[in-house]
This record gives C-alpha cells, structure tokens and sequence, in this order.
C-alpha cells in the first residue's frame, strides 16, 4: 500500500488521505521518518465531511457481517445447523471486538517495527475525546477524523475477515473451538498481516504493496486459512456420498445483496476522506461485482447447461472480492476486467479446482475469497493508474505480497488449529453431526 515506485514512502493509499486528495504534497515530499502518533489534538482540525462518512462506512461493513454474512452462510448449510452458524458469527463478531480494543488495534495499526505494532493503544486507550479542553485522539494514518471512528472502522474488517473462514467448516467444529480459534486468529494472525501491509512503516507497505481495502489482507488472508480448517477437521460425514441440501437459498440471496450495499463501506470507505476517490471506489466496486455475476452465470450456463441464483450471487461476491485491493487505483474500465475474470476464476475455484484440492471446503471460501484475492491482487499491479492514485503498481511486488501472506497465513492457522484441538478438541462427534450442531451444541431448533 505504499508506493511502489514514488521517491519517498507514502502512506497506504487505502488508510490515509494521500495524493488523491493532496497531490501535490504527494509528488513533491522528500523521504521522511517513520511517522509516530500524534495523540491528542486540536478538535478543530477534524474534518466533519470525512468523520460522516466515515461512520457511515463503519455502519455498511459491520452490515456485511451482521447480518449479511450470517445470511449468506445461514442459506447454505443445511437446515439442521442454521442456528449454529449464525451463532458462530455472532459470537466471532463480539470476541474479536473485545480483543480488538485489548491488543489487536494497537498491534495493527501503531507505528512499531516492520512486523508489528507497539502495545500504546492496548486496554481500550487511546480513543480519548475531550469536549472543554478542545482535544481527540487522531491516528496517524488518519489525522482527519477522531481515532475512535478509524478503530472503528477497522475492527469492521477484523470482524469479517475470521468470520469468512466459518464457511470453511459449518457444521462439524465444536463451538468453544471456534471461539479459541477466532480470538488467536485475530491476533496472531489478522493483526499482524494487516500491520505489514496497512501501516505506514509494515515492511510489505514499505516494499510498495498495493492493497486497498483488503485483497491480502482480509480475502487471500481468510481464503487460505479457510482451506486449512477444511484439511485439519476433514470432510463432513456423507460428503461426496449424499446431497447436502442448502436450507434456503433465499436468505443466501439477501445475504449477498447485503454484501454487494455493505461493500460501498468496505472499498470507498478505505478512501478514509469524503472525496473523489471514494467516488470513484464505489464506481468499480459496482461495475465489478456486476461483470463478476455476469462472468460466472456465463461460465456456469456454459458447463453446467443452465445458470443459477446461487452461482450469480457467488459470482458478485467474487467480483467484489476482486476489485477490493484494486478498488482505490483503478478506473471503471479495468474494473469490469477484474471483475469478469474473477467471476470465472472464482467458478473454477469452487468447481474444478476443489475437486482437485480433494477438501470439503463447505461453501467455498478458499475457491471465492482465496482465488478472487489472489485475481484481484495480481491485477491490480497490471492496472492502478497513476492519474487516479499517485502510486504505479508493480505485478512482482504484488505476488510477493499475495505469497507471503499466504504461506504465513498457512502456517499460522495450522499452529492455532492444533493448538485449539489441545485445548478443547476441534470436531463434534458422530452423533452430534447427524443430529446437527443447532440442537447439539445450542439445544435450539428452527420452527417449522
């Protein structure tokens, strides 16, 4: 999210107000320490524009999990664990906001080393407002608006990210394992990740990686520990053997349509400014995720002979996740690129590829969020535009980008996973899977 060929570091575009906004501090600043945080300062330097629209997008990302996620995911598995999915995602949202203010904030997003961040924002500091003294606490990725409202906004996409992977392994993970996983996730891995790639000194952002809104870190990040779960726990019994009905791929269609609204918050919210560039960022989030629903009802119409609500509606989230990283460094043309050939990607991913991947991978989260990321990292190096960003994208340093996640990513969810299974096992037992995990693990059922 640095640049990757300007003179100087420059701040990720995707977190701070950069040269789409001040183009001509951009081109012409000399290299510069590492920036510090600045604490306190005067309430009147806070921008009202920006701190509106910031709290709009905080609102519209939360929405994307709660309850677009928990729709999504709801639709799909089958009836007998509707409620232990929703559960799971409800209680992935409240765990990782407490951790978030705890440690994970601060490990993310102050200036530390090259890897993580230092411990000055841990234990709920550091979101000070003082009404008669005339002082906030700003961020230094993002001066304008109050750093309670940055936090905010990105434990928004903390949130989201773990709560991606649940669609890796519904119905078959005990729930206290999913809430050991969800909170060593969050801070061992989302947090730090996002510190390399996001905050100004990350040595990924220091290398030039471009990532928006979350290609790397949020998409490739949850798409390959997803793949992991599906390893690590196994197949669902009867996979492969016997049809796993969706329970209602009417909520899986509201959930995507909620999704597709959030995902405004998401892409032109990373602009962290009421400007051209958030503009802009709706734009091709748009026109992506529509060409992504074009591009896998075609790709599905063609092998399968007929096209499918499910398929268009994984089609746009593929296009969405696509655009993410590019969102803030491309014009609408790419965009409709991106977004196709992710919506065919996507639709390998989730039918070819996870047949060769030999992994129940449930509702695909390595096939539709693991391929998109890596679609959508790839070609923003191909096509950020200069004029629109400051920065020039380099297709190298977004492969490394994009491999250094995933291989770190890898690892560290298997080290998480096998230590959640010491602590409190990892799967149900046979009989808790055929009796479903809403009345197993929740003693709750759906009515008729």
């Amino acid at each position: 999210m640095a640049a990757a060929s300007a003179p100087a570091p420059a701040l990720p575009p995707a977190l701070a107000v950069t040269a789409a906004t001040e183009p001509k501090a951009a081109a012409s600043a000399p290299a510069a320490p590492p920036l510090t945080h600045p604490g306190l300062v005067n309430s009147d330097t806070i921008n009202g524009a920006d701190t509106a629209w910031m709290l709009t997008s905080t609102a519209l990302v939360l929405l994307m999990t709660l309850p677009g996620i928990a729709l999504f995911y709801a639709g799909m598995v089958r009836r007998k664990s509707v409620l232990n999915t929703m559960a799971c995602v409800v209680a992935m949202c409240s765990l990782v906001s407490l951790l978030w203010f705890v440690a994970g904030y601060s490990w993310a997003f102050t200036p530390g080393s090259g890897f993580i961040g230092n411990s000055e924002r841990m234990w709920f500091a550091g979101m000070d407002y003082m009404k008669e003294a005339g002082k906030v606490s700003v961020s230094h990725i993002a001066p304008n608006v109050p750093e309670s409202v940055y936090a905010m906004f990105q434990l928004t996409f903390a949130i989201i990210t773990v709560v991606l992977v649940v669609g890796s392994f519904v119905e078959r993970m005990r729930f206290s394992a999913v809430l050991w996983f969800t909170g060593m996730w969050t801070l061992f891995v989302y947090a730090p990740i996002a510190h390399w790639v996001w905050e100004p000194g990350g040595w990924l952002a220091q290398m030039g990686a471009l990532d928006f809104a979350g290609g790397s870190v949020v998409h490739i990040n949850a798409g390959i520990s997803g793949l992991v779960c599906a390893y690590f726990l196994g197949p669902r019994r009867g996979y492969g053997r016997e049809p796993f009905e969706p329970y209602n791929l009417g909520l899986t269609m509201a959930g995507a349509g909620l999704l597709w609204v959030g995902w405004f918050g998401f892409n032109a919210g990373s602009a962290v400014a009421s400007d051209g560039r958030a503009g802009l960022a709706m734009v091709v989030t748009h026109i992506a995720a529509s060409a992504g629903a074009i591009g896998w009802m075609f790709g599905e119409w063609i092998v399968r002979g007929r096209p499918s609500l499910l398929g268009l509606c994984s089609g746009l989230v593929a296009g969405l996740v696509a655009i993410t990283p590019a969102s803030g460094f491309v014009t609408p043309g790419p965009a409709v690129i991106i977004g196709g050939v992710a919506g065919l990607a996507c639709y390998w991913g989730a039918t070819g590829l996870k047949r060769l991947l030999r992994a129940d991978d449930s509702l695909d989260v390595f096939g539709v969020h693991g391929i998109g990321g890596i679609v959508g990292c790839l070609l923003t190096g191909v096509f950020a535009s200069k004029t629109v960003s400051g920065v020039e994208g380099s297709i190298v340093v977004q492969a490394i980008s994009a491999g250094v996640v995933l291989v770190y990513s890898l690892f560290a969810t298997a080290i998480i996973l096998w230590i959640t299974l010491l602590i409190t096992g990892l799967r149900v037992d046979e009989q808790s899977e055929q009796t479903g995990l809403d009345i197993a693990q929740h003693r709750e059922r759906l009515g008729a």
